[in-house]
C-alpha cells in the first residue's frame, strides 16, 4: 500500500472540503488531498491529512464504499448548524468521521494548536 498526502489549492478540491481521500484499488494507493491554509503550515496539513487517513481506513474496514461516501459528500449542503458532511448523523461514514475528528483533536492538543483558531482558518477556505 502507498499513501500520498498532498496539498492543493482549495479551489481545486472536488467539492467544498479541506480534505478529501480517494483509493486507487488497482495500484493499492490512497491519495489524500489537503487544502493549503495559512495557519501552522505543516501542522495543519498533518492534522487534516491524518483525519482523512483514519477516516479512509475505517471506511474500508467497515465496508463503507468510497462511492457511497462521495455520493453523500458531493450532494450535501450545510444545515441545522452542521458545517461538515461527516458531522451529519445521516452520513454513511458518520462514526468513522467522528473517530477521526477525535484523533485530530488529540494531535492538535499535543502540538499546542488552538482548536478554535484552527477551525476558523478551515472555515475561511469556503
Amino acid at each position: 500500500m502507498k499513501i500520498i498526502i498532498e496539498t492543493i489549492e482549495h479551489k481545486d478540491q472536488r467539492y467544498d472540503t479541506c480534505g478529501d481521500w480517494q483509493w486507487n484499488d488497482e495500484m493499492d494507493v490512497l491519495t489524500i488531498k489537503v487544502s493549503q491554509t495559512n495557519l501552522y503550515d505543516h501542522e495543519t496539513i498533518l492534522l487534516i491529512g491524518v483525519h482523512e487517513l483514519i477516516e479512509a481506513l475505517l471506511c474500508r474496514r467497515s465496508f463503507t464504499a468510497e462511492a457511497e461516501v462521495d455520493r453523500f459528500d458531493l450532494n450535501w449542503h450545510p444545515h441545522n448548524g452542521l458545517t461538515e458532511p461527516g458531522d451529519d448523523p445521516d452520513a454513511p461514514y458518520h462514526s468513522e468521521h467522528l473517530f477521526a475528528s477525535n484523533i485530530e483533536r488529540l494531535i492538535a492538543a499535543r502540538l499546542g494548536i488552538n482548536w478554535q483558531q484552527y477551525e476558523r482558518e478551515i472555515e475561511r477556505l469556503a
